[in-house]
């Protein structure tokens, strides 16, 4: 082996993460070495600039990257692809919107570890998002998680946030066993770690019951990043009793990297052309088994996907605390999302090798584009909710939906923010919010024929018109009950500069929706 060849290989495929922990280390450096005595507002403003300026920086390692992924014994373990570049991307542009809406807060003092802590863990979610091998995986999964149970517990004054944070972690060392024990049992079943080499193997052999069940334990610790149904139990408590930024760190972040790994699984495990299709067997063998293989483990994430579309809105319905309310609506959009991916359908062996091909990149580009699609404009507007909800929050102090009352008036600007934001959760066109769901549904009915795809989009429009009340509830409060008080809602200008951006983009990308649909699929070539 080539040590200098190998090192450099990898330093420069992990370029983004070293930009990341380079700044969280001048981070703590800064405030712990020279801003101590400073005022706190100084101090957050310093870090939070500084935790942006490293998002910047990695941002630019990602976009001067060719294309040329890190191998280890010929088996590609961290990839630079279009999903992961995309994922990438999208982290790296919440996490810096994340730290801008930090500018406001005083829940700490610790503001340096704070921001360090939000940078390590957004590196961890940059390793999950391109790895490509089992142990990778975990490790970035731990990376991102410990960096998440340290956030929710960041307000100690709080009792809730204590509460939110033993739970979280909790639910979250179980769910790490869960995947521990899939990736065992994949390991055992193949003899590597690789996500090619394992369809490699399975293809040759046939799927064996330990492999779905394996897939089952996978599914299970994975549908705990994501909160999809039934391994949601820690979201409500978790995104109530953490900090403000930590909560929509953890719902946009945290999401995106994990469902760039869902799309990594699926991708690998779909599409021939990502594996050598085996020796002992012909090719359209392996297409058949490949394709029987998919409908097996898509039915389990339909299953998921049903449970938290269903659960997550009507459990939405009931709450009187909108962070709450948030949770269950994050439940119900990952039940969404886990319909896209589920839906992926790999060429079945029939037809010429023209509809292989075709086949192969197509598929991506309808579904993994409309997931990714989704999955980045959802994160951009649940951050934008959460820092409405923090300005609200610091100035009544409490999350209730009676907190709300007469903002229009309290704070029109802000009202207008809270307004687009939650229209477009709720799907209303022309917001990008409609988009989202727009094409994923169309993207699910477009590459899966049959009845149970048909129930389950027609079920999730319907939950969908469902989501509008309970969002309307928050809306209705906000411009139409009266005021108990109507002292103006004050907040920190670069606070309401980032919101009403927030809010263009949603209604740009809304009205012009090919600006993101075409920067997204720009990355996949053209069959």
């Amino acid at each position: 082996m080539n040590y200098p060849e190998f090192y450099s290989a990898l330093f420069r495929v992990t370029l983004p993460e070293t930009a990341l922990e380079i700044a969280a280390l001048l981070v703590l450096v800064v405030d712990l070495g020279f801003l101590r005595k400073a005022a706190l507002k100084v101090r957050v403003a310093v870090a939070s600039l500084l935790g942006v300026a490293g998002c910047g920086a990695a941002l630019w390692t990602v976009s001067i990257q060719n294309g040329n992924g890190f191998f280890v014994d010929g088996w590609e373990v961290l990839a630079v692809q279009p999903v992961n570049i995309i994922a990438q991307v999208g982290i790296l542009v919440l996490t810096a919107i994340t730290l801008l809406l930090l500018i406001d807060e005083t829940f700490t003092r610790h503001v340096g570890e704070f921001v360090a802590i939000v940078l390590m863990a957004a590196a961890g979610g940059l390793i999950v998002s391109a790895a490509r091998d089992l142990l990778v995986i975990f490790v970035g999964l731990e990376l991102l998680s410990l960096g998440l149970y340290i956030l929710t517990a960041f307000t100690k004054s709080s009792g809730k946030s204590a509460e939110a944070a033993l739970k979280y972690y909790l639910f979250g060392g179980m769910s790490a066993a869960f995947l521990l024990f899939g990736f065992s049992y994949f390991y055992g079943l193949s003899g590597t770690t690789n996500l090619s080499g394992i369809q490699d193997a399975i293809t040759q052999s046939g799927p064996s019951p330990l492999f779905y069940a394996a897939w089952i334990l996978v599914v299970a610790g994975l549908g705990f990043k994501v909160a999809a149904v039934p391994f949601h139990l820690w979201a409500p408590d978790t995104y109530e009793g953490a900090p403000a930024p930590a909560a929509a760190f953890i719902a946009s972040v945290s999401k995106v990297a994990s469902f760039a790994l869902l799309l990594s699984f699926g991708l690998y495990w779909l599409y021939p052309g990502s594996a050598s299709g085996g020796e002992t067997h012909s090719f359209a063998i392996y297409l058949q088994r490949t394709f029987q293989t998919w409908q097996k483990l898509g039915s389990i994430l339909l299953a998921v996907a049903a449970a938290s579309m269903v659960v997550g809105n009507l459990a939405a319905l009931a709450q009187t605390s909108v962070r709450r309310l948030l949770a269950y609506s994050a439940i119900a959009h990952a039940g969404y999302i886990l319909l896209g991916i589920a839906s992926q359908r790999p060429f079945s062996g029939q037809g010429s090798p023209i509809d292989f091909w075709r086949s192969t990149w197509g598929l991506p580009l309808v579904t993994a584009n409309a997931v990714l699609y989704y999955v980045l404009t959802y994160g951009l507007t649940t951050i934008g909710a959460f820092g409405v909800v923090s300005v609200v929050e610091r100035a009544t102090g409490s999350d209730r939906l009676d907190s709300f009352l007469g903002l229009h008036k309290r704070n029109p600007l802000l009202a207008a923010v809270l307004l687009v934001l939650f229209l477009s959760l709720a799907g209303i066109p022309p917001l990008v919010g409609f988009w989202a769901k727009f094409n994923l549904f169309a993207a699910v009915l477009g590459v899966s024929a049959g009845p149970v795809p048909f129930a389950l989009v027609a079920l999730a429009v319907a939950l969908s018109a469902v989501s509008l009340y309970y969002y309307l509830q928050v809306l209705k409060r906000a411009y139409v009950m009266p005021a108990i008080d109507e002292s103006h809602i004050k907040a920190h200008p670069v606070t309401i500069i980032v919101l009403v951006g927030i809010a263009a983009a949603v209604v740009l990308f809304g009205c012009f929706p090919a600006l993101l649909q075409g920067w997204i699929a720009s990355f996949y070539p053209t069959i």
